[in-house]
């Protein structure tokens, strides 16, 4: 077995880890990233490893920005780390124009109009499956069917289009990362520094108070709310804005489930509280009330 079948063997294993850490530590540690201030600025935490090719990278489609950040072993070479980023970019902008809702002629939209069925497509198929799955899995308070014009997997698309994004990326070797999109994102292994990923998730209304710190080798981390916009979320069973958090912030292994899972909160309020209970991969990680 060649070196990198080796490795890519190595984290195919791995299971999605998040720590809390001690919060007065890791004061005097800068984070590599942080989620909900404003900038969502990605921060330079130290240097890089000699042996590591450190890349930085963002793109912009239609509808959301994206920032991905490598963390490339040297072996892979810097055509190789290459090749692996401009087909995570080529992934997402494919995404953005294959199955957006917004536009025309995308496979959504398609499907809204009847011309096509869901089984036309794997990957269309593989998203209707996940937007019926979240519907179940929160007691409806998901629905891409109660949105006005039919189906509309946004809730749910970015997530979704940053994991197909990362698996680009391990399949080209690269099994360091994070991709980030707004207040949303998704980690695996390790920083440039060599440690793990120093995600400091801000409060999204209140700048005065210290950010929860996290520490990811693999997970997601899915926020709804945090643009301050208000009835960009609709209660699902009445068709009204959703009304009771300014946010809601949701962490777990999958960013389209933990996407899901934090819209369906924002419009629940505290009564998804419960979804997390009794050994859930998933955790509310912040839910702020509307005053």
């Amino acid at each position: 077995m060649r070196i990198d079948e080796q490795r890519r063997a190595r984290w195919a294993d791995e299971q999605p880890r998040t720590r809390w850490i001690d919060q007065s530590a890791f004061r005097s540690r800068r984070p590599d990233l942080r989620l909900g201030s404003r900038s969502h600025r990605l921060d330079r935490a130290g240097g890089t490893a000699v042996d590591r090719i450190s890349v930085t990278h963002t793109v912009r489609t239609s509808t959301a920005e994206y920032s991905l950040l490598l963390n490339a072993p040297e072996w892979l070479g810097r055509r190789g780390v290459g090749e692996a980023l401009r087909d995570a970019v080529a992934e997402l902008r494919a995404v953005d124009l294959t199955y957006g809702p917004n536009q025309p002629d995308s496979l959504v939209s398609k499907l809204r109009r009847d011309e096509i069925s869901p089984e036309s497509y794997p990957p269309l198929a593989d998203l209707v499956n996940r937007c019926a799955a979240m519907r179940a899995a929160t007691d409806g308070w998901f629905d891409a069917w109660a949105v006005p014009g039919g189906f509309d997997p946004g809730g749910l698309l970015n997530g979704w289009a940053v994991e197909r994004a990362a698996a680009r990326l391990r399949a080209a070797g690269v099994h360091d990362y994070a991709v980030l999109c707004g207040a949303d994102l998704t980690v695996r292994g390790h920083a440039a520094h060599g440690g793990p990923w120093r995600v400091a998730v801000h409060h999204p209304t209140d700048a005065h108070q210290a950010p929860l710190t996290l520490e990811m080798t693999a997970g997601a981390v899915g926020t709804s709310g945090v643009s301050g916009r208000r009835g960009h979320v609709v209660d699902p069973h009445t068709g009204e804005p959703a009304d009771q958090f300014v946010s809601a912030t949701v962490v777990g292994p999958d960013l389209a489930v933990a996407d899901a899972y934090a819209t369906a909160l924002y419009a629940a309020g505290p009564a998804g509280l419960a979804w997390f209970r009794n050994g859930s991969d998933y955790r509310a990680l912040f839910t702020h009330r509307r005053r």
